[in-house]
């Protein structure tokens, strides 16, 4: 008895868009099972070339395969392409296989293609992509990953229907990025990770319409820091940026910011509370931070109030007087409902003889405090009973003690267990 194809039966554009979930060498495979079937593989919508498709890849078949993509990508009564991605792991630029990568790129964009993700390493100093790229207004999605090569902007680079653009690893020079943002007039997504940022002297991002900013540059002896960082995003919901501190920040008309992250370090021996200040104050409306410093990087007598901010995390190195800055910058949170902390307890910590008025979040907002890392010692104990005297209305304390073996766990909550606590509603939790 044959059972019934009820697959074959859907129309087309249905097939193709399953076949699109599927690796290619997958997709192709079915080709065999009918005439129906033929030459569906070829109309797909999404085409990625990854590690598995050429792990069978020799000198004998690398032709066959070269031109097996050029068929695929012009493809007589082609359809339009939802995305083109080369994938990681695979050095397209080798020269003993010698893959016209520009060319793929270019019938991709002759499609009309909306997504392009590339992974390309063993460029050399500079990677050169087709101009014709940088002016595609089919182009919604972009995402490079260069591999430490240098990526070239056209002065004429125009991506007007362009929301999201990622480059990662990449070195990026000042001007050609600043041209690049200034003519994507609808970006809302741009994002900048593990990349070298060089011979800047203005980071310029003034994008109405952008919703989700990262920048995360590599602190490295060599790089200079001596750019201003200029951003002017009324949109702009999540902010996370990873760099020793700047020459300079103007941060304006921020105030639709909901969540930021930011990690800075001192990197040499000038003066950077000033700019570090301007960098926080630039941020004060934000309701959800997480904060990483190595040290004092700013005062907090400079410091507005952060009327809105309800989440705090705060990670970094330990250093002398972290405490007293810690409460005073409570003090600029009066209505912070979740605090957690990430960080080593030096022994110059103080909190037994911390003789500052109590924060107002800590009388009458605080529900939750979450602290990570917990080793067990004697002055984290001594936080955390600064924190349980102090703490009028907290209903959790979640304490993490990965490092510790069960039994010093079960000690260590007996002792906890043991502290006074101004809240009765207070739960101590260990995870």
């Amino acid at each position: 008895m044959c059972s019934e194809d009820r697959i074959s039966i859907l129309p087309d554009h249905i097939l193709c868009h399953i076949l699109s979930f599927l690796p290619i060498k997958e997709a192709v495979r079915t080709s065999i099972i009918s005439t129906k079937w033929r030459y569906l593989f070829a109309s797909i919508s999404t085409i990625e070339f990854d590690r598995c498709l050429l792990s069978g890849l020799t000198d004998r078949n690398v032709d066959s395969f070269k031109n097996f993509v050029d068929r695929l990508l012009k493809f007589p009564d082609q359809v339009s392409l939802d995305c083109f991605r080369l994938s990681d792991g695979i050095s397209w630029n080798d020269e003993d296989h010698d893959f016209d990568v520009s060319g793929w790129i270019c019938a991709a964009l002759c499609r009309g293609v909306r997504e392009i993700d590339l992974h390309l390493d063993n460029l050399g100093d500079v990677l050169t992509l087709p101009a014709v790229l940088f002016t595609c207004h089919s182009l919604v999605t972009l995402k490079l990953n260069a591999e430490g090569s240098k990526i070239e902007v056209p002065s004429d680079v125009c991506l007007g229907n362009l929301k999201t653009l990622q480059l990662r690893n990449s070195v990026v020079d000042g001007d050609s990025i600043n041209r690049l943002i200034s003519n994507c007039h609808v970006l809302e997504d741009l994002a900048f990770f593990e990349c070298f940022l060089a011979y800047a002297r203005e980071l310029n991002i003034q994008t109405p319409s952008l919703k989700i900013l990262v920048l995360e540059f590599d602190v490295v002896e060599y790089r200079g820091f001596n750019y201003v960082l200029v951003i002017n995003a009324p949109n702009l919901v999540y902010f996370q940026y990873t760099d020793a501190v700047a020459e300079g920040y103007a941060l304006s008309n921020m105030k639709s910011l909901e969540k930021a992250d930011i990690s800075i370090y001192r990197f040499d021996s000038s003066d950077c509370e000033t700019s570090a200040t301007h960098l926080i104050q630039g941020i004060c409306t934000v309701r959800s931070l997480s904060l990483t410093i190595d040290e004092v990087l700013f005062r907090t007598c400079r410091l507005p109030i952060f009327h809105n901010l309800i989440e705090f995390e705060y990670h970094g190195l330990g250093f002398n007087g972290r405490e007293t800055w810690l409460v005073e910058f409570l003090h600029c949170v009066p209505n912070l409902k979740t605090l957690t902390l990430n960080f080593l307890v030096v022994a110059e910590t103080q909190w037994k003889v911390l003789h500052m008025e109590v924060p107002s979040c800590l009388s009458f907002h605080l529900k939750e405090i979450k602290i990570l890392n917990f080793k067990g010692d004697t002055r984290m104990f001594e936080m955390i009973s600064y924190f349980l005297d102090n703490a009028m209305v907290l209903e959790k304390l979640m304490i993490g003690m990965k490092t510790l073996s069960e039994t010093q766990q079960s000690t260590v909550l007996y002792q906890l267990l043991q502290l006074p606590k101004s809240s009765k509603k207070c739960q101590v939790v260990i995870f």
